[in-house]
C-alpha cells in the first residue's frame, strides 16, 4: 500500500470528508522539503512501520497513526515550536476535515509530546514518543545515517559547536533510566540505543 493509499484508508476509517488524496500529496510535499534531510518520508515510513508493529499496544491506533503523520509536517531547524506548529496544521486540517472535536484534541495532545521537552504519561502519549525516538535504536549503519542527517538538517551551526551540544543532547538520553517507557520498544530496541548513542557521543567527543 503507498503512503497516499494509507492515508486515504485512514481518513476513511475516521469517517472525514475532505479530499483524502490531495490532502496526503500536500503532507507528503512538506516531508519533502529541501532543508529536510531526516524528517523526511524515510522517517515518516519508519514510524509508521513501527506503529504497525506495535499496533497491539495502542489504545487508539488510528488516532496516534494521525498524529505520526502530522508530527514532522512543519519542521524548520531554527524554530523552536515546529510541534505546536504541527499541532495547529494538524487541527486545521481535522476540524474542516470534519473530525470530533475530542479526536482533533488528542491528535494535537500527541503531536506536542514528540518536544520530548518532558516525560510522557503511560499509553499512547508514551508509545508515539517511543515511535518517534525508535531510530536511536536501529541497526549501527541506519543509526550512523541518521547522524548524518542530522547533522546536515544542522549545517549553519559551526561543526564545533554543534559537536558539542549534540554530545550533550545524547548524553542526556544516556542519563534516563530507560530510554523507551513501553516494554513493546524498550525490549527491542533499549540494548542497541544504549549501544548506538555511546558510540556516537565518543565520536562526537573526540
Amino acid at each position: 500500500m503507498s503512503l497516499t493509499e494509507r492515508w486515504s484508508a485512514l481518513w476513511s476509517a475516521l469517517h472525514l470528508h475532505m479530499a483524502a488524496e490531495s490532502q496526503a500529496d500536500r503532507i507528503l510535499e512538506r516531508y519533502a522539503e529541501p532543508h529536510r534531510a531526516y524528517h523526511t518520508v524515510q522517517h515518516l515510513e519508519e514510524c509508521l512501520a513501527w506503529l504497525d508493529a506495535a499496533r497491539s499496544e495502542a489504545g487508539e491506533p488510528l488516532v496516534i497513526e494521525l498524529a505520526l503523520w502530522y508530527h514532522d509536517a512543519v519542521y524548520q531547524p531554527r524554530r523552536g515550536d515546529n510541534e505546536a506548529a504541527s499541532a495547529e496544521l494538524a487541527r486545521a486540517h481535522l476540524e474542516r476535515g470534519g473530525a470530533a472535536p475530542s479526536t482533533i484534541d488528542d491528535v494535537s495532545a500527541l503531536i506536542q509530546w514528540t518536544d520530548h521537552a518532558t516525560e510522557p504519561p503511560p499509553g499512547d502519549p508514551a508509545l508515539i514518543v517511543d515511535i518517534d525516538l525508535a531510530v536511536l535504536g536501529a541497526p549501527a549503519p541506519r543509526y550512523a545515517e541518521y547522524e548524518q542527517q542530522i547533522r546536515k538538517e544542522y549545517d549553519w551551526v559551526p561543526l564545533p559547536v554543534f559537536r558539542r551540544q549534540r554530545a550533550a543532547l545524547l548524553e542526556g538520553f544516556l542519563a534516563r533510566a530507560r530510554i523507551y517507557s513501553t516494554p513493546f520498544l524498550h525490549d527491542r530496541l533499549e540494548h542497541q540505543a544504549h549501544a548506538n548513542i555511546a558510540a556516537a557521543i565518543r565520536k562526537l567527543r573526540s
